[in-house]
C-alpha cells in the first residue's frame, strides 16, 4: 500500500496548481483503500507481483475519488471522513473537473498496462458507475423502492468497483476463467455487504467515528434498506411517517424515523443481509489458492460486518 501511495502522489502531479491541490486534499483525507488493497490481495493470492499492480491499484483508487467528488457536489455533502468535503472547500466547479482530471487521468494510466482486457473491464466498471449513480439519482425521494431495485443500485454504483479490482487482479495474474470469476464474485459480494452496512450505519452509526452526519441519506431522499425493511415491517402509521420522510427529506423526523427503524427490528434485517452478501465472499474466497492472501481476504469479509465507520 506504501508503494501505491507513492503512485498515486506522483500521478497526481499536473501542471494546474488547482488541480494538484484538489485531488491532494481528498487523497489525503484518508480512507479505507479498500479497492486497491482488494486488488493487491487478489493479486498476492494467485501469484503475480509484478510492479504493474501498483500502477493499477492507483488507477482504481482514482476512479474512486473522482465518483466521491461528484457525489459530494450531487449530494450537497459538507463533511466527508470528519473534514470538510472538497466542494464545501474549493467550491462544486473545482469539485466537478478535478473529478474529471481524475477519471482522464486513470484512463491514462490504464493505457499503460498495454492490456485491452484490463481497459474494458475498468472502463465498462466506469461506466455502469455512472449508471448507477444516475440510477440513485432518479429514485431519490421515492419511498415505493424495493429491495431488488435498492440492490441494483448498489451493485452498480458501489459495488461494482470492487467487482472489477479483484477482476482486475486475477487478470494480471494470468487466472483461468474459473479463478477469475471467483475473484469477480468475491469482489461484488464484498462490495454489496459493504455498501449495506454503510447504510445501516446513517440510523445506528457514532457521527464522531464515521466522520458525517447522521441522517445524510434521508436528507437525501434515498430508501436504502433499513428504511425498506422498515416500512415492509411496520404499522400503517409507522410507514406513512417513513414515507413523507423520504418524500420529503424531512430530517427533523430523524429521530422518530430511527426509533421506528430500532422497533421494527429493520437494522437486524439489513445487518442479515449484508451477512448473506458477507457469506457469499467467503465463498468465493475459499475458491483461491490456501495462503496468506487467502486468508487475509476471509478475514476481510468477516470484519466488514462489525466496521463501524
Amino acid at each position: 500500500m506504501r508503494a501505491v501511495d507513492q503512485v498515486i502522489s506522483q500521478r497526481l502531479n499536473s501542471g494546474v496548481p488547482l488541480v494538484g491541490q484538489v485531488s491532494q486534499y481528498i487523497i489525503a483525507a484518508g480512507g479505507k483503500r479498500l479497492r486497491p488493497a482488494l486488488l493487491l490481495m487478489t493479486c498476492g493470492a494467485l501469484g503475480y507481483q509484478s510492479t504493474q499492480r501498483f500502477n493499477l491499484a492507483a488507477v482504481v483508487e482514482f476512479i474512486h475519488t473522482a465518483t466521491l467528488l461528484h457525489d459530494d457536489v450531487v449530494d450537497e455533502s459538507i463533511l466527508r471522513r470528519g473534514n470538510p468535503t472538497a466542494n464545501e472547500t474549493f467550491g462544486n466547479p473545482a469539485s466537478v473537473l478535478v473529478g474529471d482530471f481524475l477519471y482522464s487521468r486513470a484512463f491514462q494510466m490504464m493505457v499503460e498496462a498495454q492490456n485491452m482486457r484490463i481497459m474494458q473491464v475498468l472502463a465498462d466498471a466506469t461506466n455502469v458507475i455512472a449508471e448507477g449513480e444516475v440510477m440513485q439519482l432518479m429514485n431519490m425521494h421515492n419511498a415505493g423502492l424495493d429491495e431488488a431495485g435498492y440492490l441494483q443500485v448498489i451493485r452498480s454504483k458501489t459495488a461494482k468497483l470492487f467487482e472489477a479490482s479483484a477482476r482486475v487482479g486475477a487478470i494480471l495474474a494470468g487466472a483461468e476463467p474459473a479463478l477469475e470469476e471467483a475473484c469477480a464474485e468475491y469482489g461484488q459480494a464484498l462490495g454489496t455487504a459493504f455498501q449495506v452496512i454503510d447504510d445501516v450505519l446513517d440510523y445506528a452509526g457514532d457521527a464522531a467515528v464515521m466522520g458525517k452526519s447522521l441522517g445524510d441519506d434521508l436528507r437525501e431522499g434515498k430508501a436504502t434498506l433499513p428504511l425498506i425493511a422498515a416500512m415492509q415491517r411496520g404499522s400503517d402509521s409507522q410507514r406513512e411517517l417513513i414515507r413523507h420522510a423520504i418524500e420529503n427529506g424531512a430530517t427533523e423526523q430523524l429521530e422518530a424515523v430511527i426509533a421506528i427503524v430500532r422497533e421494527t427490528g429493520a437494522l437486524e434485517v439489513s445487518r442479515q443481509a449484508a451477512a448473506r452478501e458477507a457469506g457469499r465472499a467467503v465463498a468465493a474466497a475459499q475458491r483461491l489458492p490456501a495462503g496468506a492472501h487467502a486468508d487475509s481476504l476471509l478475514q476481510l469479509a468477516a470484519q466488514l460486518l462489525e466496521r463501524q465507520s
